[in-house]
């Protein structure tokens, strides 16, 4: 791997720690009630917790993005951030099905186009922390 591709790859986790630990704070701060609004109506429990508790998720996956650097525990981080972002994805599809207003995303155009970047995510924490090249057999 290059010096360019490495640098790139560290770009890319530090990047996505930063947004990660961003997002978290709005969880537990003033974005709080915006992501209610992800929280699919069908789901089993308080709309609230879900939030605190994904919001403490995230604040651990970005902490760890920006502190693991040795691998595999940095792939097994990216992986469990793909993950997350997986777990996540059906609140986005309920945004849209559901129709709930939340950051701006008031249009079935908007919730739908927000969709595409959930798989974005997916592929950005494997990408940056060389998961899948790391984890996956040969």
């Amino acid at each position: 791997m290059t010096n360019l591709a490495r640098a790139a790859r560290a770009a890319g986790q530090l990047g996505l720690g930063a947004a990660l630990l961003t997002a978290g704070t709005g969880h537990l701060t003033n974005a709080r009630e915006e992501f209610q609004a992800q929280v699919p109506s069908w789901f089993p429990a308080d709309a609230d917790t879900v939030v605190v508790v994904s919001g403490v998720v995230e604040l651990a996956l970005g902490t760890a993005l920006v502190a693991t650097w040795k691998q595999p525990a940095r792939a097994w981080v990216g992986a469990a951030a793909a993950a997350f972002f997986v777990a996540i994805f059906p609140g986005n599809v309920a945004q849209l099905v559901e129709r709930k207003d939340g950051f701006g995303l008031d249009s079935d155009a908007k919730r739908a186009a927000r969709l595409v970047f959930q798989p974005a995510l997916v592929a950005w924490a494997l990408a940056a922390t060389d998961a899948r090249r790391r984890l996956l057999p040969r």
